[in-house]
């Protein structure tokens, strides 16, 4: 199995927040579990909300709305197991995990317990694909890479809500008319407007973009498109691009330096 971690070229340890939709959480999980399986430590979290980890995802989870207690009570766990999952609370009634605020998250990352802190920064109802609200995505300022997810299954799909999660604001970033089809070229536009999927990137952050779901020839070529695009233009543009599966244990990833 390829490990994602090296095509992202992700090393050194770190902050890593997620954004976007299509498979963030199966992406947050994969990598920590590289990471783990190397003997590094690896907390993930969330500033929004998750679903209640399975055992084959994390096999702790710690649910404080201490950040104190949080760094406590992993030091402890740490001698154990390499990766924890941490949250401020827990919702029965949906089977989720609350996330923590932004500062948090610094805090935690400065106690220096963990080397790496993986964060799902933003919410999508499980959409292939998202525009932000004006509160979202919550990415904390110590992020060293900011890694957007993109969902492959919603191009040639209408711009409708049962493929894009906030089609009103995509539209509104993007040009696209509701109900008109998704195109690489209104991808591009979104993973670059200031307002789009990486809206809030902290400067100094890597911008990574993951075109998932590609395990199809059509939605591999989809992607491509999308990168030969994204060089084209001259806004900021993301540092790197990954097109492939993350849910798949054996799939060609292909990596793009733009």
């Amino acid at each position: 199995m390829e490990r994602l971690c090296e095509k992202m070229k992700l090393c050194g340890g770190g902050v890593i927040s997620l954004v976007g939709a299509g498979g963030k959480t199966t992406i947050m999980f994969r990598l920590a579990n590289e990471f783990a399986q190397h003997g590094e430590s690896v907390m993930t979290t969330t500033t929004t909300k998750i679903f209640m980890p399975s055992k084959d995802q994390s096999s702790k989870i710690i649910i404080s709305s201490s950040a104190v207690n949080v760094v406590e009570q992993s030091k402890k766990y740490l001698e154990k197991y390499r990766h924890l999952t941490a949250s401020r609370g827990y919702l029965p009634s949906h089977d989720k995990l609350t996330g923590f605020d932004s500062e948090d998250i610094e805090d935690i990352w400065r106690s220096d317990v963990f080397k790496w802190i993986i964060v799902e920064a933003d919410g999508a109802a499980r959409k292939p694909l998202k525009a932000p609200a004006h509160h979202e995505p919550v990415i904390p300022v110590c992020s060293k890479w900011v890694i957007a997810v993109v969902g492959m299954d919603a191009v040639g799909k209408p711009l409708l809500d049962k493929w894009v999660f906030r089609p009103e604001i995509y539209s509104g970033i993007t040009g696209l008319s509701l109900g008109e089809t998704v195109k690489e070229e209104s991808i591009a536009r979104a993973l670059t407007h200031e307002n789009g999927i990486m809206k809030g990137c902290p400067s100094h952050a890597v911008r990574v973009v993951f075109l998932n779901k590609a395990d199809a020839p059509d939605l591999r070529a989809y992607g491509r498109n999308i990168v030969n695009i994204l060089s084209e233009m001259t806004v900021k543009t993301p540092d790197r691009v990954i097109i492939g599966s993350a849910g798949l244990e054996y799939s060609n990833l292909e990596c793009y330096d733009l």
